[in-house]
């Protein structure tokens, strides 16, 4: 699934080509593609076409385009979906589940593509901070210059889980997925199952900022990129899986210590890790 580097280069794409323009109509291919919109692709299109594109803003994994002052247009990516600025006359994707034309036609239309139908399109109300009312709820993410690191000290200390679980948990720190939260960790030296509890205002503080630098780096070269589901707006893919320290690398040296990298199940998914550079945490003495 895309993490905050990755959306935030789609991010940055749409608003080369999408911000400042007027909406001429909106064409729904997949129902699945607008299921969060719940009044139906007609009121779907009858309420984009005139709209005015006046911005694209993301927060976490969630993009949306304001559209005035009191609603925008929310787009959740899932495990497949791509939003592609393509001219008018380009063949459709096979996959293409909404297309959103604009009055300037020669500046290209929208498209949004999703194989496995997860993400989706949807309307919804601005709430007084300017987000979609339904992601209200959704934490700042570690690039956001006002994320507040503090704060984000005192919620790990007091929600005693686990130091993985935290950084995934959109309630506390957004954008951070499973790819970046194993790069992260390697790169702070903490197991995956290291109790927050245990934290010092310090190692947040050296975690969050690892956080960031990985993050930073992938959106230099795209994001990562491991096969033709994730694209930017161009249909380009990222580059920074050549890059990753542990990710997707079992069995491959470490490339610190030279330990051969552990994988092991973790909640549905995959955690990647030196078991000499990240050591697994003691059980308290009862």
């Amino acid at each position: 699934m895309p993490e905050l580097p990755e959306v935030e280069v789609v991010r940055r794409g749409l608003a080369r080509w999408i911000g400042g323009r007027t909406v001429a109509g909106a064409e729904v291919l997949h129902p699945r593609a607008i299921r969060r919109h719940v009044a139906g692709a007609g009121d779907f299109a009858d309420r984009l076409r005139g709209t005015a594109v006046t911005d694209v803003r993301r927060r976490g994994k969630y993009l949306w385009l304001p559209l005035g002052d009191e609603f925008a247009l929310l787009a959740h990516l899932g495990m497949s979906g791509q939003l592609l600025v393509q001219p008018e006359r380009t063949p459709d994707e096979k996959h293409l589940r909404i297309r959103i034309t604009f009055t300037d036609l020669a500046r290209g239309e929208l498209r949004f593509v999703d194989q496995r139908t997860f993400g989706g399109l949807s309307l919804h109300p601005l709430d007084p901070a300017g987000l979609p009312d339904v992601i209200s709820h959704i934490a700042r993410d570690p690039l956001d210059e006002d994320f507040d690191e503090d704060a984000f000290h005192v919620a790990l200390r007091r929600r005693r889980t686990t130091v993985k679980r935290a950084l995934l948990d959109q309630s506390l720190i957004s954008g951070v997925g499973n790819i970046y939260a194993d790069e992260a960790l390697w790169r702070a030296r903490l197991h995956y199952e290291r109790p927050t509890a245990g934290l010092s205002r310090r190692g947040t503080a050296e975690l969050v900022t690892h956080v960031r630098e990985v993050m930073t780096a992938a959106l230099a070269v795209g994001g990562t990129s491991f096969d033709s589901l994730y694209v930017n707006v161009n249909g380009e893919s990222g580059y920074f899986s050549r890059a990753l320290d542990v990710y997707g690398r079992e069995g491959e040296p470490c490339r610190r210590c030279g330990t051969a990298v552990r994988r092991r199940p973790w909640m549905n998914r995959s955690s990647y890790f030196c078991p000499r550079c990240q050591r697994v945490p003691r059980l308290p003495v009862r």
